[in-house]
């Protein structure tokens, strides 16, 4: 049988803002946690959950994996306004001006893309 993506693990050096960041864009929540180590995952605990991880150090460099996002419900444009307003920042990690995503960070500088199709979009094709 292959594997199962069960865990993906964003280090910071602080946790629980990471976490909330990201239980309010995916709309997920917290399972578990302590100092070290929060647990978040969709309402319905499905698989993969995200584990926030604290570490002493900041982040240096870009990230060689990352996250890209689809606006659902919502309009591409709508849901950058959101991200943005969530604490999200524009990163520029070498992307060209015609690029059809936006690249941001999280509080603590990860890079994650929003793709310019909606969920809605990639459906209907």
């Amino acid at each position: 049988m292959p594997s199962q993506l069960a865990v993906i693990t964003i280090d910071a050096i602080q946790p629980q803002v990471v976490a909330d960041f990201w239980c309010a864009v995916l709309g997920w929540q917290v399972i578990e946690g302590d100092n070290d180590v929060i647990s978040i995952a969709p309402q319905d605990n499905s698989w993969p959950s995200i584990d926030v991880v604290a570490v002493p150090e900041g982040k240096t460099v870009k990230n060689r994996l990352h996250f890209d996002l689809r606006a659902d419900g919502a309009s591409t444009t709508e849901e950058l306004e959101r991200l943005l307003a969530l604490g999200a920042q524009r990163r520029n990690v070498g992307q060209g001006p015609d690029v059809s995503w936006v690249v941001l960070g999280d509080p603590e500088g990860n890079e994650f893309c929003l793709l310019s199709r909606s969920v809605q979009d990639v459906a209907q094709e």
